[in-house]
């Protein structure tokens, strides 16, 4: 069972509702901040993993 379109009007009418433009937006700003830093952070650990040597590239100890 699917949400609708008339649904998802309802849903985002009651929120404004309930919470007020100002804060619904302040709320959507905080959520991209959010996904970007993510974004971010997931693309300084791979390249961070890439210039790591592994165990497998050190030489062999005698």
């Amino acid at each position: 069972m699917s949400l609708g379109g008339w649904e998802w009007v309802i849903i985002a009418v009651v929120a404004l509702l309930l919470f007020g433009g100002a804060r619904l937006a302040n709320f959507g700003k905080g959520a991209g901040q959010a996904i970007r830093g993510f974004k971010d952070e997931i693309k300084t650990d791979s390249s961070d993993d890439a210039t790591k040597p592994s165990d497998d590239d050190e030489a062999p100890k005698a």
